[in-house]
């Protein structure tokens, strides 16, 4: 992968590359504007291939749909409905900055059901987007930053650089955005007045969405985009065989809490109880929350996440992924 720098400066040779070729992955519909409606114009205006890999239709979005539709019960069917809706959002907002219908490749996912899609369908989940690269051949991808706090969206971040991992072909560069929750890292793409303007008219594609809040998404868009280049720094603990966790949830039985840990090989769950096993994994609770790994697990790189299984009305993460590396020296 490139050396982290600037969007700003990396993305003229990047765009220059005869072989140029962006994935943007959008967790929901209207992602793929608020964060990139600017840089995806840029890539098709420079002759690059442009994708859109959406992978849920959004349908699990209740409030502006009982607002609009003056219902409280909302039924598979009237969220297939919705979701049919936003998914078409998404096709007319590309299309108003030269995208054609192609561009986007919607996979259907549940929405709000991506972190479980990890704990159980990691590979084939990691195989869809692996093959989707395989054959966009991207030079460039752009997907949510691990610390947003929406669940999808960090949930989103963990399939990709698992899809990336030992993928076919050259590494692409990875660059990663902020919808719910900012970095302090990110750094600015320079918009020009035509690319707003472009981001603008693709916004109010998206009714479903402008009717609560739209104005706040407005200002949002009237800016430039920032990104992080590159993955998350790595988190080197003193001895793999043994990960110390940062969480102490308050009453986790209560929250029905566990720990979901993600790799190239596969996942794991462990509930938040002292002497929880799965796997080559052992949770360990006193004297501090510690997972400890069988000698011969050969991973160098783990997700971790601790959540809880209650449903919850608050929809935004508490606690978030943690992504753990150890030196392969």
């Amino acid at each position: 992968m490139a050396p982290m720098t600037s969007p700003e400066a990396r993305i003229v040779p990047l765009l220059e590359d005869t072989r140029a070729s962006v994935v943007m992955v959008a967790p929901h519909p209207d992602d793929e504007t608020l964060a990139s409606g600017g840089l995806l114009q840029r890539a098709h205006a420079s002759g690059a291939a442009v994708s859109v890999l959406l992978l849920t239709d959004g349908d699990n979005n209740p409030w502006p749909q009982r607002w609009q539709q003056r219902r409280w019960t909302i039924d598979s069917v009237a969220r297939t409905e919705w979701g049919r809706r936003r998914r078409g959002e998404a096709v007319d907002a590309l299309s108003r900055i030269g995208l054609g219908e192609g561009t986007l490749q919607a996979l259907a996912w549940p929405d709000m059901g991506l972190t479980s899609r990890i704990g159980e369908r990691l590979d084939e989940s990691v195989m869809t987007l692996r093959e989707h690269f395989r054959l966009h051949r991207p030079t460039l991808v752009v997907a949510p930053i691990l610390e947003d706090r929406h669940p999808d969206h960090s949930a989103a971040r963990v399939l990709v650089e698992l899809a990336l991992a030992h993928g076919v072909g050259p590494m692409p560069e990875l660059w990663g955005f902020a919808m719910h929750g900012g970095v302090a890292h990110a750094q600015g793409l320079v918009l020009s007045v035509a690319e707003r303007e472009g981001k603008a008219r693709a916004l109010e594609a998206h009714g479903s969405q402008l009717v609560l809040g739209g104005n706040r998404w407005r200002r949002r868009i009237s800016g430039d985009e920032n990104y992080v280049v590159g993955p998350a720094a790595h988190v080197h603990p003193s001895a793999w065989d043994s990960l110390t966790l940062p969480w102490r949830p308050w009453a986790p039985g209560l929250g029905d809490c566990e720990i979901l840990i993600a790799a190239c090989t596969g996942s794991w769950r462990l509930p938040w109880r002292e002497g929880a096993r799965c796997g080559p994994m052992h949770l360990r609770l006193s004297p501090e929350p510690t997972i400890e790994i069988e000698r011969d697990f050969t991973e160098h790189e783990l997700f971790v996440k601790l959540y809880s299984r209650r449903r919850n009305v608050w929809i935004f993460d508490h606690w978030g992924w943690r992504r753990i590396a150890r030196s392969r020296a």
